[in-house]
């Protein structure tokens, strides 16, 4: 598991951090065991679970290369967080840049136990 960090903000910049490094083992030790990671877009796959979701990073990580999330807008309350953001990559060799908002809620453990991603498939 990742270090435990004392704020809901530390531990989804540590979470953001390690997806943009693409390292898929350091971004699922950022969450919860009952992990609920939730797609809102048209045939994005939600899934439930750390070992569901580990398995899928690698294949995430390689469909978009050289991904990075930039941090537009970030919103704290208590458990909660809301990360307004720039997505771009490469997919299928083209360029790619896609806004959308994550909602985060990190549990006492300091384990990120939900994320919800609202963002337009219509753009990629």
């Amino acid at each position: 598991m990742g270090q435990r960090l004392t704020s809901t903000r530390e531990t989804v910049e540590a979470y953001l951090e390690a997806l943009n490094a693409h390292d898929a083992d350091r971004v699922a030790s950022w969450v919860a065991r009952d992990f609920v990671n939730e797609h809102t877009a048209k045939g994005a796959v939600s899934r439930r679970g750390r070992a569901s979701y580990r398995a899928a990073l690698d294949g995430f990580l390689a469909a978009f290369a050289d991904l990075h999330y930039e941090v537009e807008n970030f919103i704290v309350d208590g458990p909660n967080c809301a990360v307004a953001y720039r997505f771009t990559a490469e997919m299928n060799g083209r360029p790619i840049a896609v806004r959308g908002v994550f909602v985060f809620v990190v549990d006492a453990d300091g384990l990120i136990a939900r994320r919800t991603d609202y963002w337009d498939s219509g753009s990629v």
